[in-house]
């Protein structure tokens, strides 16, 4: 049987829907499970999201989104404090998080056309970069980028819950993190020259694969222009993210990405409706599909997995 890595984002546990369809989800021995942010916002979340994927595979990979760095209940903890904890609870659980070192994945392939061929190596490095409202148009202002937003009535709960401490801003915080991620994936590069990598982060690296139509300027919380080309400069197979609520597959430069979120209940109600359920929804992100030869093509919508 061929290893696989799969992944899926925003659980969203706080919802009693994704907390039953969690309980579904199936063993798969030897394979690995990348958690692409958003479990929840609670220890009790991410506790009950560790120890479903840790029962279920073999290794098990957890990024951070928003919602896991919200201050909930009022008065916990604040920013990198919150963050901390989260990582307390995965180690707990055997979980692999931005705070660990790369790992190794590797894999037989299925000897046929269909991407696995005969197998091979990749680094997992899960990441860690939250945004700085970059993601605006280039003649709006930083500091007109909020007001920008509101004349949409658009505002990310981002700006009440999820906070900064101790640093001055999110700006400033993302900054750093970026920084140091980049210092992190330089230096796995080198120490694993050849070896292509899975990059994983909540928010995508890219600002062109956001389509949010309903509420385009909630873009100013998707990501920062600050990873565009990640993809290419640290040599990348797969990338990996969510939290745009919309499931979808994209090549660029002959790289893929898979926005993997399962996201509200309303939001993966067709895909039950048609008798899908979470093990349906899990992205197969090793061994995966071949690339096309352009490397690039035409984006799939992935709403039914």
């Amino acid at each position: 049987m061929v290893k696989k890595l799969y992944a899926i984002a925003d659980l969203h546990l706080g919802y009693e829907a994704n907390r039953t369809a969690l309980a579904a989800l199936r063993p798969h021995p030897g394979d690995g499970l990348i958690l692409a942010g958003d479990v929840g916002e609670t220890p009790a979340h991410l506790e009950s999201a560790f120890a479903a994927a840790a029962r279920a595979f073999a290794t098990v990979w957890w990024v951070p989104g928003n919602h896991e760095l919200y201050s909930l209940p009022r008065g916990s903890a604040r920013g990198a404090a919150k963050y901390a904890e989260c990582v307390a609870v995965a180690r707990r659980h055997g979980v692999l998080t931005p705070e660990d070192e790369f790992a190794v994945w590797e894999w037989e392939g299925d000897g046929d056309d269909g991407g696995g061929g005969e197998g091979g190596k990749v680094l997992v490095a899960p990441l860690f970069t939250l945004f700085d409202y970059s993601f605006r148009p280039a003649d709006v202002r930083r500091e007109d980028a909020l007001k920008w937003a509101e004349e949409a009535d658009t505002v990310a709960t981002d700006e009440f819950l999820l906070h900064p401490d101790p640093y001055s801003s999110r700006d400033e915080w993302c900054e750093l993190l970026v920084s140091q991620a980049a210092r992190k994936l330089e230096a796995a590069v080198r120490a694993h020259a050849g070896v292509p990598l899975v990059l994983i982060n909540h928010w995508p690296l890219r600002e062109d694969l956001v389509f949010i139509p309903r509420v385009p300027r909630f873009s100013l919380w998707c990501g920062t222009t600050r990873t565009a080309d990640w993809h290419t400069r640290f040599p990348a197979k797969v990338v990996v993210s969510g939290h745009l609520h919309v499931p979808r597959t994209d090549w660029k430069d002959g790289v893929r990405f898979e926005e993997c979120s399962l996201g509200y209940p309303r939001q993966w109600e067709q895909a039950r409706n048609a008798g899908k359920d979470i093990n349906d929804l899990l992205r197969e992100i090793l061994p995966g599909p071949a690339a096309p030869e352009s490397g690039s093509a035409e984006t799939q919508w992935r709403r039914y997995g």
